[in-house]
């Protein structure tokens, strides 16, 4: 692992994002102490976000139920509305 001081990382940062690029680890130290590293960026499993956003997505409540019929919030017929519940079973 290389170690470089923080002033010279300053002045080289595009030489070392290359170095890193490659392969290498590099820790960035101040006063002899190290302060940080660049390491290679992995590319990790999990949610691909950018595949996600690529596909046409349905907003709303009709992501969930599906299609929703016109007459979905129309007053209940009559018959269903004075006909008594059922009683219920004793526990």
């Amino acid at each position: 692992m290389t170690q470089i001081p923080i002033r010279e990382a300053k002045n080289k940062l595009t030489e070392l994002a290359r170095r890193v690029e490659a392969g290498e680890s590099i820790t960035v130290t101040r006063n002899g102490k190290p302060v940080m590293q660049l390491i290679p960026a992995k590319n990790k499993g999990g949610i691909d976000w950018e595949g996600g956003r690529a596909h046409k997505r349905e907003r709303g409540i009709t992501s969930f139920f599906g299609q929703i019929p016109a007459d979905f919030d129309d007053p209940l017929p009559e018959d269903i509305l004075f006909t008594p519940l059922p009683p219920l079973p004793e526990t």
